[in-house]
């Protein structure tokens, strides 16, 4: 018994000298969305989107040898810059998140960079979020999206515009960096091609009555409304307030207009039109089979530069070979554009393996990404137009 005894600590001890086995490890990505505020009716598939390219990385077994991916949610309001900040900050001290996937929309996004990534070394790339502001701020590097810039959007909307033979239009904006941004550059694109915007003004999120609003624009005497806001807030009000009061009846609107929600106002949309990042690529047509397997509605807005945005971050991280911040920083545009071999929706685990032995990869992903020298994606637009209760592409640019 003694023997056996001594064999047994004999074994203990010898067990304690060996090197200890290879665990997998939990990798924390930050989800910051509006799930409440103006474009809460977009947040959660956008949020699902992205969570689906984590968790086919994770079940793919090949993510730096067998780590997975857990997302972490956080709030951004969409509108309130402070809040978001705040949300973000929890999610590096007490979550210690290694990246962040968002924000949504363009102030709140700008804040995050400049307040939280920038002095803590995180790479953040945003789906949706537009401001021309957003391609030269001071980002160390660190600030991605996928969703193209207003820039682009606005002069893609203004030749729509004219192309439609529309020559004059009145235009409202919400009042914040994505408003401001689009509405300069729509007024720009429109002006240089021969249009005229005759009469512009902002409108506030949150407000119950937008009559006073409609009225000035009416009073402007244009027969076309062009409206820079928010599906579920103002933008939403200020269409429902226009046809209540027959001040217009066909409108005009770009990417945060986009969504159910306005096809359920009180009254018949038939014949508006707008923009809308997207395309009607080999990879766009692949994520809509693989999100539907996944359980995912992927045909809305901005789902597939979610995808896009989740799936860089994986494969960055297997590139950076851990899950070190600046590593994924610096390895995202390594990932994202040739050379290398291309990588489309549901190849997550083919581009894993490719970068764990040594190659390179080209990720195309659902939104066809190509970053410039600043990280952005030139991307292209759909010609939406709403046709009954239901929005259907006319074009692709």
């Amino acid at each position: 018994m003694k023997i056996s005894v001594n064999l047994v600590a004999l074994g203990l001890a010898s067990a304690m000298l060996l090197p200890a086995a290879a665990s997998a490890a939990e990798i924390k990505i930050g989800v910051i969305l509006g799930f409440t505020g103006p474009i809460e009716s977009l947040t959660p598939e956008m949020a699902a989107s992205a969570e689906l390219a984590f968790k086919e990385a994770s079940d793919s077994g090949l993510l730096l040898g067998g780590d997975t991916i857990t997302p972490v949610r956080a709030d951004s309001t969409c509108i309130d810059s402070a809040a978001a900040t705040a949300a973000v900050e929890r999610l590096v001290t007490s979550d210690g998140i290694a990246a962040l996937f968002g924000p949504d929309c363009s102030g709140v996004t700008i804040a995050v960079t400049n307040n939280v990534a920038v002095p803590n070394g995180l790479t953040v790339i945003s789906p949706s979020a537009t401001s021309p502001a957003l391609t030269t701020i001071d980002d160390n590097g660190l600030f991605f999206r996928t969703a193209p810039s207003d820039a682009r959007q606005g002069e893609i909307l203004a030749q729509i515009v004219k192309e439609r033979g529309i020559d004059e239009v009145a235009v409202t904006f919400t009042n914040n960096d994505y408003g401001k941004g689009l509405s300069e550059s729509f007024g720009s694109a429109f002006s240089a091609l021969g249009g005229n915007v005759i009469f512009e003004a902002p409108h506030e999120d949150g407000k119950a009555d937008y009559s006073a609003e409609v009225g000035a624009l009416s009073a402007s005497g244009a027969d076309e409304l062009v409206v820079f806001g928010y599906v579920d807030q103002g933008g939403r009000g200020i269409i429902q307030s226009s046809l209540d009061a027959g001040a217009f009846d066909r409108f005009i609107f770009a990417d945060g207009m986009v969504g159910d929600a306005l096809t359920t106002v009180d009254g018949d949309l038939s014949g508006s039109f707008g923009t809308l990042p997207g395309t009607d690529s080999q990879g766009a047509a692949t994520f809509l089979d693989v999100a539907a397997a996944g359980g995912v509605d992927g045909a809305g807005p901005f789902r597939g530069e979610s995808y896009d945005a989740g799936a860089l971050l994986a494969l960055a991280i297997q590139a950076a070979g851990s899950a070190d911040r600046e590593g994924i920083s610096a390895n995202i545009m390594n990932v994202a554009n040739a050379p290398g071999v291309e990588i489309f929706p549901g190849e997550l685990a083919k581009g894993l393996q490719i970068l764990a032995d040594g190659g390179e990869i080209n990720y195309q992903g659902a939104s066809d990404v190509e970053f410039g020298e600043v990280g952005e994606a030139a991307g292209s637009y759909k010609e939406l137009e709403i046709q009954g209760d239901s929005f259907e592409t006319i074009s692709v640019r």
